[in-house]
Order: structure tokens, then sequence, then C-alpha cells
């Protein structure tokens, strides 16, 4: 059973299909329901068939990568600490489709707008804290800013959009919750990471000696994450709103006008399930920085010690 390597994901993380399966297996919701005593059963799994490399007693291959792939929903990836639940990936498409779902339900009063972009906003603070990439510890006043300007930048967005749109069809107000969701993306996350920014995020060799901490690599990692994130918000704030329009021209909600609540979250939930493993597939996690785009301190490292070195690997995050 040696051949089995669980340093790697079971799928080729080069290709798009490859990284889509390793995804879907990752961010599976049911992972959630996961009980500690489980979750402490993977982690002991998972270690002990890493020091000894046999298969444990009951289990074979698939099991083991299952076991695999539970604890590291739920163990960062970096500190090998348990991570906050809702703060996991596995928690992305339930908590977004109830959050996604009141944002493009009720986002025409102010008031409901503050809401559900503060719900989202610090939802996605959670996320985001959770799943940054190194083991850098952040302030609680650094997070505590951080927080506060990424929920500013939303709300701002958000409200700013919704009184450009009053005088629009119906449709364009529907998809303010989208742009503003998106705009908030690229103030939410480098903020939420901003210790990354500050201090760096670790960058390895290929055979995992850690090399030291590059800013550079954080602002890359960010960005990709960044763009991610915005795939991922695409198929349920944009396709859902369409439809909705579409359905309610054709008076479909007539007769009763609450169904399109439920409508719209199951909508919103067969888009997340699906689009959070396929944009989270985008990027490799353990992403690729060249050398020659490194700190010049860095770089003097690495063509010291490692001279035919062209790249370095990091985890990007979440």
């Amino acid at each position: 059973m040696s051949n089995i390597n669980l340093d790697k994901p079971r799928y080729d993380q080069k290709t798009y299909m490859g990284r889509a399966k390793h995804f879907f297996m990752l961010t599976n919701p049911l992972n959630i329901f996961a009980s500690s005593k489980e979750l402490d059963e993977a982690k002991k799994i998972v270690h002990e068939f890493r020091r000894s490399h046999k298969m444990p007693p009951g289990y074979d291959e698939d099991k083991l990568w299952r076991t695999k792939y539970l604890y590291d929903s739920a163990f960062h990836p970096d500190t090998g600490e348990k991570m906050f639940v809702l703060g996991r990936m596995a928690a992305q498409a339930p908590m977004n489709t109830l959050i996604t779902g009141g944002m493009i339900t009720f986002y025409k009063t102010t008031p409901a707008t503050v809401f559900w972009q503060w719900t989202n906003q610090t939802f996605n603070a959670v996320v985001n804290y959770t799943n940054r990439s190194g083991d850098a510890p952040i302030s609680t006043t650094q997070l505590l800013a951080s927080y506060c300007a990424a929920c500013g930048g939303a709300l701002s967005t958000a409200l700013y959009l919704n009184s450009k749109v009053k005088n629009m069809p119906p449709i364009f107000a529907s998809l303010v919750p989208f742009a503003a969701v998106c705009g908030a993306n690229f103030i939410n996350i480098p903020m939420m990471r901003s210790s990354e920014l500050i201090g760096g995020t670790p960058v390895f060799t290929p055979q995992g000696e850690r090399v030291g901490d590059s800013k550079r690599a954080a602002r890359l990692g960010i960005a990709l994450v960044c763009v991610s994130r915005v795939f991922m918000a695409i198929p349920g704030m944009t396709l859902t709103p369409v439809l909705t329009n579409i359905a309610t021209k054709r008076g479909l909600f007539c007769h009763y006008p609450l169904a399109v609540i439920p409508f719209q979250l199951v909508m919103v939930g067969l888009c997340v399930v699906f689009a959070t493993p396929l944009g989270c597939a985008l990027f490799e996690q353990q992403a690729n920085i060249s050398v020659s785009k490194l700190e010049p301190e860095l770089r003097d490292i690495v063509k010291k010690k490692y001279p035919k070195l062209k790249e370095l690997v990091f985890n990007k995050g979440l």
C-alpha cells in the first residue's frame, strides 16, 4: 500500500477535472455533520498511515481516501488546527444558499440591504480568516480593523448601487447584490488576510523544504482566491435573478407570491453546490511562483541553496 501518497491529492491537480474532483470531495456539505470524534479518528488514521504506510484494519483504498478528505475538510493544511465549522469550505453550500437567497430576495429596502450584506461579509470574513494561507497569527486589533473595513466596503458598494438603479427595470436592481459581493470580495479577502500581505506567506521547494516567507506570493495567492470567489458567486447571484424575472413575467407566482422565496433558495442551492468546487478548481491550491518574481533576499537564498530551482510552491488558501 506504499504507493498511496496521502501528502498529495488523489486526483491530478495539473488538470481542471482533477482539481474539480478533488474539491467536490473537499467541499462536500455532508462533511460539516461529522462529529469531533469522527474528525479526531480521521486525523488519527491519516497520521498513522503516513507513519506506517500500512492499511488500517477494515479499510480499503477508497475508504482511506474518504477519511483523508474528511480530515482535509476540517483541519488547516498549514497549522494543522481544527477549523471553525462555519469557516470550512464544506459549509459554503448550505450557508451561501441561505445568505445569497436572502440577498437576492430582500434587496428593495435599505435595512434589508444592510442586514444581508453585513451577514454575508461577516460569514465571508470567517471563511477568509479560517482558510488563510500560512501559519502567522493575526492580532485581535488587526482582525477587527480588517472586518470593519470589509463590511464597510460591502455596505457602501451595495447602497451606492441601489441608489443608482431605482429607476431601472427590476432585473438591474436584483443584480445589485452580485455587484456588491464582487466588489466586496476584493476588499474582504485582502483585509482578512492582511497579515500575509505584511509578513508574507511560507514558500517551499517542490520537495517541501521551507525557504522563507514571501509577500509577493501572498499577493498572488490572494488575487487568485478573489477571482475564484467571484466565479463561485456568478451562477447563484446572476442566473437565479434572471430566471426569477422570467418566471415572474410569465405569471408563475401570480397566485402564490411567496413561492418566489423557495424557488430562489432551490435555484441558489443548486448553483452553489456546483459553483463552490468548480470555482475552487480554477487554480491549484498549491500554487507556483517563479523564483525570478520573488523578493531579492529570497531569490538570493534560492540561488545559493537550490541553484537549479525555477519555481517555489505555496498554499494560496481557499
